[in-house]
């Protein structure tokens, strides 16, 4: 297995056009530390990807602090997301963990002190937690303020929205609900997605646009339309993650790290970019204000 930096380019390479601001914060990674071995029910890995690999991606890029994603090779089994919130300390990290219905009060108390702050659902290949356990985890992890990160395929939107409409507590959608195939903007179910959002307590993800783009890089443009639509909508529940380090696509086809920031530019106004990239994560993640 090989490690991770050699997938994206050397620090001395081409930067963001983006600068970004003081406390900038992407909302959405995974770790894959040396020593934690997948799950036997659990997804490959296909390269390590440890700590420090990912605070030289955060200089390329200018970000600063980060929330940290169980991966779906791990399961339930939270023990990476722990170390590696222990690495890149409280100061600059946050996490969201795998969560049963059964999982005990100890290791939730254990969590929330390490930095959890979310419970992923995962109604995907290789999900851990599926949308059906969506009320009984929410219920589970409400007492300690946590949000619920939920992915799914947008196309079924309507499908999961009973269920969504059940939540009683913060949830995320992620992904750019991963409509796949991209829908306009105009379309019923992105409808949906706004009334949800008018709740006040649902917050959308601008995650990893090359996963559902068919138009591809840089603009992403058949996925921006729904983007730009999210944002003018709610701005203040808006955040933004870089889904480093892109292990649900061959090497070969790896996203430009670049184009997955300074998209923004187009999508965002600075206004907007400074609640996308600070702001609204200061909030959600309980970071100190830059």
């Amino acid at each position: 297995m090989t490690s991770v930096p050699d997938n994206f380019r050397p620090l001395d390479g081409r930067a963001p056009r983006l600068i970004t601001p003081p406390g900038a914060t992407d909302c959405h990674i995974h770790l894959y530390p040396r020593g934690h071995e997948a799950e036997p029910d659990g997804l490959a890995i296909p390269a390590w990807a440890e700590p420090e690999d990912y605070r030289a991606y955060q200089r390329w890029l200018g970000l600063e602090r980060v929330v940290l994603t169980q991966p779906n090779a791990y399961q339930a089994n939270n023990a990476a997301l722990l170390k590696g919130l222990e690495s890149l300390g409280p100061d600059v990290a946050r996490g969201v963990a795998v969560v049963r219905p059964d999982t005990p009060e100890k290791e939730l108390l254990a969590l929330h002190r390490a930095g959890v702050r979310g419970a992923r659902i995962m109604q995907l290949p290789g999900g851990a937690v599926g949308i059906d356990q969506a009320c009984a985890v929410e219920a589970r992890v409400r007492d300690y303020g946590w949000h619920l990160m939920i992915q799914f395929n947008g196309q079924s939107l309507m499908t999961y929205l009973p269920v969504l409409e059940q939540l009683k507590g913060p949830f995320i959608i992620d992904h750019l609900g991963k409509f796949m195939d991209p829908v306009a903007a105009d379309d019923a179910r992105i409808d949906a997605l706004a009334r949800l959002m008018d709740r006040g307590d649902v917050w959308f993800k601008l995650c990893a646009p090359y996963e559902s783009s068919l138009t591809g890089g840089p603009d992403f443009e058949d996925v921006g339309a729904v983007a730009r639509r999210m944002i003018h909508h709610a701005p203040e529940r808006v955040i933004w993650g870089s889904n480093w380090p892109h292990v649900g696509v061959p090497r070969t086809h790896y996203p430009d790290d670049v184009d997955l920031l300074d998209v923004l530019m187009r999508w965002a106004s600075p206004a907007e970019q400074q609640r996308i990239l600070v702001d609204n994560p200061a909030e959600l993640y309980g970071f100190a204000t830059p």
